[in-house]
């Protein structure tokens, strides 16, 4: 949670002789209010696998943020939908080449951003509607199990093929009851109570 606040807020740091300010790389609706859209949060989950799973700099993409937003026009760019355009691409070609990337990260950078991109839907105002967050199991990371959405339980996580919340299952197991149990009155297979609960663990 601290992460995040500092993420979307910002955070004070000590340095040797005063105080830095470490400046939010997502920027919220307003500043005066510390709630999160939609698109946020998707921006969220999309920073949080650069970090921690690709292990990109956090400097690297707040310049990238700043960078595709005055040269190319390109706003919100974790979860922009033109970058699966030319001006995209351009973008992407260009800003790697700045920072001198290798080969290799160049490719998983443009393919983190390409299978993030997947797993939103837009509507027709390029406004996110839909995220599929990547699955926690090896054999279910290609399936969408998992879904957002600002139309469905006030943009909770469900399981998708029900539309059953995840914290719901999570507290039905909490409390004592049988997986099978709540496997049969929710209609779920196995696969998706385990996503349910290991997306609940992490959240």
């Amino acid at each position: 949670m601290s992460t995040l606040r500092a993420w979307t807020v910002g955070q004070r740091y000590r340095r040797k002789d005063d105080r830095g300010f470490f400046a939010p790389v997502i920027s919220r609706p307003s500043r005066d209010d510390a709630r999160l859209s939609f698109t946020n949060v998707i921006e969220a989950h999309v920073l949080r696998a650069l970090r921690t799973v690709h292990e990109v700099r956090l400097d690297y993409i707040r310049e990238a943020i700043q960078f595709a937003e005055a040269e190319f026009g390109i706003e919100r760019l974790l979860v922009s939908p033109h970058l699966r355009t030319g001006a995209g691409l351009l973008f992407v070609d260009h800003y790697t080449g700045l920072l001198e990337l290798s080969a290799s990260k160049q490719y998983a950078l443009r393919e983190v951003m390409r299978q993030f991109l997947k797993r939103i839907e837009f509507d027709a105002d390029d406004r996110a509607v839909e995220f599929t967050p990547f699955g926690r199991l090896p054999e279910s990371d290609q399936e969408k199990l998992i879904s957002l959405s600002p139309f469905i339980s006030f943009g909770r996580a469900v399981i998708r093929s029900r539309g059953i919340s995840t914290r719901v299952v999570a507290e039905r197991l909490d409390v004592g009851e049988p997986v099978e149990e709540v496997m049969s009155d929710f209609g779920l297979s196995e696969v998706e109570i385990e996503e349910a609960i290991l997306y609940e663990a992490a959240a």
